[in-house]
């Protein structure tokens, strides 16, 4: 990979990152609403009575709301605590504590596997990528959401207003650029079939709706979203296949 932009905070350590995220998740737990997880949803097609793993699930909206949708949902994370709230919302799901780096599976047993927004926190993103591509089934799919260095309403706007990037003082951030994060997945196992943008996904819910009327900054961004090029997003969603996949 020939840049990444990477800010940190404290000792790089399984431990420490470990407590950093627990005191995280037991003040404000991190997620988004969830019409964006039903948008991650659609986005790989799902099939009820597959298998999905969502890697780093934090309070695992996504698995749960898999799981509705008929799907035999499982969540990974390393956060005690996060991994309670999950199992108070959808006592149906499967949720494992494990590390996102060695995962506890055998190879090939997925048809989808989500990484949202985590693997660049991770302190070997390679690692995290290389255990994608080996719990995925040969014909099944990937999908990761990382951040842009230059995202037009992100990193961009945040450094316009205050002469820094963006910082949300989790203890390893890094941000590249669409082509640079590819390159990374792809050297890692993975193949990318298709990259979408992201910045804010648009209401499926009264409640989403309500959120929104609450964050009226966050109504612009969702319209301003629409006209932002792809290169220009604050966040990239890549779709993949294993790279040894041969329809």
């Amino acid at each position: 990979m020939r840049a990444m932009l990477e800010i940190r905070h404290g000792q790089p350590t399984k431990e420490y990152t470990k407590e950093i995220y627990e005191k995280i998740y037991s003040m404000a737990p991190i997620r988004h609403i969830d019409s964006f997880y039903a948008w991650i949803l659609d986005l790989l097609d799902i099939q009820p009575g597959r298998f999905l793993l969502d890697v780093s699930c934090g309070v695992g909206s996504l698995p749960r709301l898999a799981a509705q949708a008929g799907l035999r949902a499982f969540g990974v994370d390393f956060s005690e605590i996060a991994l309670q709230i999950a199992y108070r919302e959808a006592p149906t799901v499967t949720w494992i504590l494990a590390d996102g780096e060695s995962l506890p599976f055998p190879d090939s047993c997925f048809d989808y596997v989500t990484h949202i927004g985590s693997l660049e926190h991770y302190i070997n993103p390679q690692a995290g990528v290389q255990e994608i591509a080996r719990v995925l089934k040969p014909d099944g799919y990937a999908c990761v959401l990382l951040p842009n260095t230059f995202g037009l309403l992100g990193n961009v706007w945040t450094a316009l207003r205050t002469g820094r990037t963006f910082d949300d003082g989790q203890p390893i951030q890094r941000y590249a650029a669409r082509l640079e994060w590819q390159d990374l997945l792809e050297a890692s196992g993975l193949r990318v079939i298709r990259t979408v943008k992201y910045e804010r996904a648009w209401p499926r819910n009264f409640a989403d709706i309500y959120w929104y009327l609450k964050h009226p900054k966050d109504i612009l961004r969702l319209f301003l979203g629409v006209f932002v090029p792809l290169n220009w997003a604050n966040y990239f969603v890549y779709l993949c296949r294993k790279a040894t996949y041969d329809p």
